[in-house]
This record gives C-alpha cells, sequence and structure tokens, in this order.
C-alpha cells in the first residue's frame, strides 16, 4: 500500500512539475507565436500598403516635375494644389479649348487669369514692342497703303522696271484730253511695232524734244532736214520710216482740227465722250483690239494716217483713258472709274 501510495504521489508531483513546465513553455511560446503571425500579418500589409502607395509616389515626382516647370515657365506662385481638376483647368486654360463647365469655378478663375497674366509677361517688352509697331505698320499700311504693296495689274511683277511702274500708276487708263497729248499718245502706241512700253518710256523726254513737245502745228511744218537729223539721232533710235510717219499723222491731225474744232473731240466722240469701263479679272481676259478699235483704225486710214492698226488703236486708247483696262483687283481701276464717271472735261 505505502508502495503504490508513493508511486501514485510521485506521478502526481511528477504530473504536476510536467504541466507546470508545459505552462510555462506555453506562457513563452504563445506570445512568439503571436507576434510571429502579427508580423507576417504585418508584413502582408506593408507590401499592400507599398504596392497602392508606389502609384502615388510615382504620380508626386510628376506633379513636381511639373511643378519645378511651370515655375520657370511662369513667373508667378502657382497654388500648390495638383489635384486633377486644377491641372486639367491649367491644360484647358493653355490651349483655350475648355467647354467643361465644371472647370468655370470660381476658385479656377483667379488661376487662368494668373496664367493669361504670366503668359503676357513671359514675352520680353522688346516682342511686345516689336509687336506692337507691326500692328500699327500694318494698319498704317491699310489706311494709307505704300507703293510697294499695292496690288497691281498681273503684267506688273517685281522685275518691271520703275519707269513703266509709274505709267501704269500715273497715266495708263486716265482720261486724257489735250490734244498734244493725244497725239503724243499715238504716236508712241506707233512705236510698239519695234518696241515694249519700258524702252519707249525710257526715251520719252527724248522724243518730246526732237519732235518739239508733240505739238501737232509744229511737228506737221517739220521739212527734210529736221526729218534727218531726227531719224540720226542714236539717242532716239528712229527709223527715218517712223519719223516721216509721225510728222504725216501730224499734218492729218491740223485737218481734223480745222474739221471738228480738235482732235480730242473726233477722238472721244468715238467712246460718247465717256470712257469705256471693263471689269476684267485675268490678263486673258483684256483683247488686243476691239471692234471699236477697227472703227477707228479704218477712219483714221481714211483720213490719211499710218500705222494706225486696230492693235495699235487699242493701245492708244488704253493709254488715253478712252477704255479702262485695268483689272478689277488692281488699286488703279477704283481711281480711274472714279476720274471717268466725272462730267466730261474737254473745252
Amino acid at each position: 500500500m505505502k508502495k503504490s501510495s508513493f508511486t501514485n504521489q510521485s506521478f502526481i508531483n511528477f504530473q504536476s512539475i510536467f504541466t507546470s513546465t508545459q505552462l510555462r513553455q506555453r506562457t513563452f511560446l504563445l506570445p512568439y507565436s503571436i507576434l510571429n503571425m502579427l508580423s507576417k500579418e504585418n508584413a502582408k500589409r506593408h507590401v499592400l500598403e507599398k504596392n497602392k502607395s508606389s502609384p502615388r509616389e510615382k504620380e508626386k515626382p510628376n506633379h513636381g516635375f511639373l511643378s519645378k516647370h511651370l515655375k520657370k515657365v511662369y513667373p508667378i506662385s502657382l497654388r500648390k494644389s495638383c489635384s486633377p481638376l486644377s491641372l486639367s483647368s491649367l491644360s484647358l486654360t493653355l490651349s483655350q479649348n475648355s467647354n467643361d463647365s465644371s472647370l468655370t469655378d470660381s476658385s479656377i478663375v483667379p488661376l487662368d487669369r494668373e496664367i493669361s497674366l504670366a503668359l503676357q509677361r513671359i514675352v520680353p517688352p522688346e516682342r511686345r514692342d516689336v509687336s506692337m509697331v507691326a500692328k500699327n505698320v500694318q494698319q498704317s499700311c491699310q489706311d494709307h497703303p505704300s507703293s510697294e504693296g499695292l496690288k497691281r495689274c498681273n503684267w506688273i511683277t517685281k522685275n518691271s522696271d520703275k519707269t513703266y511702274v509709274q505709267f501704269h500708276d500715273d497715266c495708263w487708263g486716265v482720261p486724257v484730253y489735250d490734244d498734244n497729248q493725244l497725239f503724243e499718245l499715238l504716236a508712241l502706241s506707233g512705236m510698239l511695232m519695234d518696241y515694249n512700253w519700258t524702252e519707249i518710256l525710257k526715251r520719252k523726254e527724248l522724243f518730246r524734244e526732237a519732235f518739239a513737245g508733240f505739238d501737232p502745228n509744229t511737228v506737221a511744218k517739220m521739212g527734210e532736214k529736221e526729218i534727218m537729223e531726227i531719224a540720226s539721232n542714236k539717242a532716239i533710235m528712229l527709223a527715218e520710216s517712223r519719223v516721216r510717219c509721225i510728222v504725216d499723222n501730224a499734218k492729218c491731225i491740223v485737218q481734223i482740227v480745222k474739221e471738228f474744232g480738235s482732235f480730242s473731240s473726233y477722238a472721244w466722240a468715238y467712246v460718247d465722250y465717256k470712257p469705256v469701263i471693263n471689269r476684267y479679272r485675268y490678263p486673258r481676259n483684256v483683247p488686243l483690239r476691239t471692234p471699236k478699235a477697227e472703227a477707228i483704225s479704218r477712219d483714221l486710214v481714211k483720213c490719211g494716217f499710218r500705222f494706225v492698226g486696230p492693235v495699235i488703236v487699242y493701245s492708244f486708247m488704253q493709254a488715253a483713258g478712252m477704255t479702262i483696262d485695268h483689272l478689277v483687283d488692281c488699286f488703279r481701276f477704283s481711281e480711274c472709274v472714279s476720274i471717268a464717271e466725272r462730267p466730261w472735261r474737254h473745252i
């Protein structure tokens, strides 16, 4: 009985010791397992948070990069907000294509105003002055156009001689009623068979000096000596036949003046004393001869004139303003038309 009691007692003691030891181990192991589990959960949570926060961290440098460069572009201080609303309002404001009513909030309006002011400040003062001067010059050119920027007929080009351009701007298409001037234009038009207008106009003063200002009465009295002197003048470069033609035409004009009172009234009667106003848009529309020019040519030949074919007569009509053939987009068209619409100035 004692042995069994001892055994039982020893077993109980050993069990108690084992139980207490096990409890102690459990008390030490319990916190470690809990911490281990918590550490794993924290690690997972940390990884998740890191993954979630990584896009934001990637976006932050972009906003910082944008704001950094915006500070370089805009000298004023921008708002620190990097929200999509503020950035979209900024981009839409710069592009000036915003139609979204949600971006017209009162808090954004000052920012847009600051940006617009900043853009004005970005342009250097010199460039602003140059732009303003350019605008003023452009406006003044529209109000008072210069000779270089005027729209002329297409046959006047950048390579055209200044003498020919001046003739186009001042004389061609302007109605002429003076007998001496009409005789001069008829003689110069007859020279187009050998020369062009530029070559003729450059020697116009020489022609006037040689032919006494194209006074029909004086030229009609020229004799053989005067004719040969003019024909031998190398500066004038007129053949003898041309000189004799001009003298003979002067004699015909003297006869017309006796019959009709003046060469001007005789010539202008073919167009009812009013210039023919044509409205051509392209050079190909401008004719070389017209039925009216053919009729005048026939009558002049009957009167004894020489070198007065339909083409020469029509060139004479254009130069004398009997017909206005400036193209409609030429600046001289409206001016010549306004002159042509005035009452007949012939006396």
